[in-house]
């Protein structure tokens, strides 16, 4: 059986599609949303909201400052949006309406990495997990005030968190 290269977390947000989706097409947003502590801020000259094929700046922290330039590889307006840099894994959002509200599910998908074994060996298929826990809740607090959505699920192969 081939290795699956990504992890997943879901949350129920008691908030609309739409506005979710808007909150995070919006670079400006990420840094608010940001439950990793990895993102700063939005390079000022990039774009007000993300569309296919569109790329964007973000300012980032890990140790060391750093600036990483993104492109959107996935998009469908209200439903899914997805971006990739250099090193090609992606960061995917998807969203669907559930009685509740709406079901967001963030992956870190590495299939598509340069160097798979690096970020496997580096521990970032766990530590990202938590971060998007986190983001998840980040995204909910800032749509509807208290976090009191809730975690659905967590998708992770066993392999994925070498």
């Amino acid at each position: 059986m081939p290795k699956t290269r990504h992890v997943s977390t879901s949350r129920v947000i008691a908030a609309d599609r739409q506005a979710i989706f808007d909150v995070i097409a919006d670079p400006a947003m990420h840094p608010v949303i940001d439950g990793s502590g990895s993102v700063t801020q939005a390079v000022t000259d990039g774009p007000e909201r993300l569309a296919e094929g569109v790329s964007f700046g973000m300012k980032m922290k890990m140790g060391a400052p750093y600036t990483i330039d993104n492109t959107v590889v996935e998009f469908e307006e209200g439903r899914r949006i997805a971006w990739r840099h250099f090193s090609g894994h992606r960061w995917r959002y998807e969203l669907e309406d559930v009685e509740e509200g709406t079901k967001v599910t963030e992956t870190f998908d590495w299939s598509t990495a340069r160097s798979k074994l690096g970020i496997e060996l580096a521990g970032f298929p766990k530590r990202n997990l938590e971060g998007m826990r986190r983001t998840l809740e980040r995204l909910e607090e800032h749509l509807v005030g208290a976090s009191d959505g809730a975690d659905v699920a967590d998708v992770a192969d066993e392999a994925d968190e070498a």
